[in-house]
């Protein structure tokens, strides 16, 4: 199976692959729109017009408080209280859309029970680097997105590869345990509506695409297409 790109940089800027999934039989078409919490504003209207064409939609989101939650998503909240960054957060009103929504993600409190079960060093270095990460995104933000290290597709990276036992529970729950809820909500769907000819929409971040791919693969799913939206595009220097 070739690899499949899901965030690009090139001369235009950075992409999103909006991809499309089938399986033989047929039945529910899936449709994954690979996100980037800041974008400018264009990206997220694109995203917000293909939502409403779909018949169901699955959501990430954090849903009630969470501190650690908090502190990790203020690294990218930052980016666009620069205004000269031309970014704006994800204003998306997923649930006035007129679709259906699932948002089968963690709890606030289940986050903020799953942070506090990490090592003291894990934690430690996570507050640790969150004030000079958001430094760093404030005045740097557009560029950081506009880097090819922005790019994503479904190989293992070099952090998956470099894993160790310290940081894999956070991993774990940053990444792992969101993904295996976000594909358990597409199987329902797929269990109760088998013989449906519907799309739902599945809108995740990025770095969660390539996890929810792999359970989609088990399901029987394939990428049959992808289609392109500008998430940040390239200034003139």
């Amino acid at each position: 199976m070739e690899t499949i790109q899901i965030i690009e940089n090139s001369i235009v800027g950075t992409r999103s692959a909006v991809l499309r999934l089938t399986r033989r039989g047929g039945g529910p078409a899936i449709v994954i729109f690979p996100m980037l919490h800041v974008a400018e504003p264009q990206f997220f209207r694109a995203v917000e017009s293909r939502l409403r064409e779909c018949d169901l939609l699955v959501v990430e989101g954090i849903q009630g408080e969470s501190a650690a939650a908090d502190g990790l998503t203020a690294t990218y909240r930052v980016m666009p209280v620069n205004e000269e960054s031309g970014l704006v957060e994800d204003d998306i009103p997923y649930g006035d859309l007129g679709v259906p929504l699932v948002a089968p993600d963690l709890s606030g409190e289940e986050f903020q029970e799953g942070f506090q079960k990490l090592s003291w060093k894990v934690r430690a270095l996570t507050w640790a680097s969150v004030p000079v990460v958001s430094i760093g995104q404030f005045f740097a933000g557009r560029r950081t997105l506009l880097s090819p290290d922005i790019e994503v597709n479904d190989l293992p990276t070099a952090q998956d590869e470099l894993r160790s036992e310290q940081w894999d529970d956070f991993l774990d729950l940053l990444l792992d345990r969101r993904d295996g809820r976000a594909v358990a909500a597409v199987a329902e769907v797929v269990r109760e509506r088998g013989d449906e000819d519907i799309e739902v929409a599945v809108v995740y971040g990025a770095r969660h695409v390539p996890g929810i791919l792999r359970g989609l693969y088990g399901l029987g799913y394939r990428v049959v297409s992808a289609d392109w939206l500008v998430v940040v595009s390239a200034q003139e220097s």
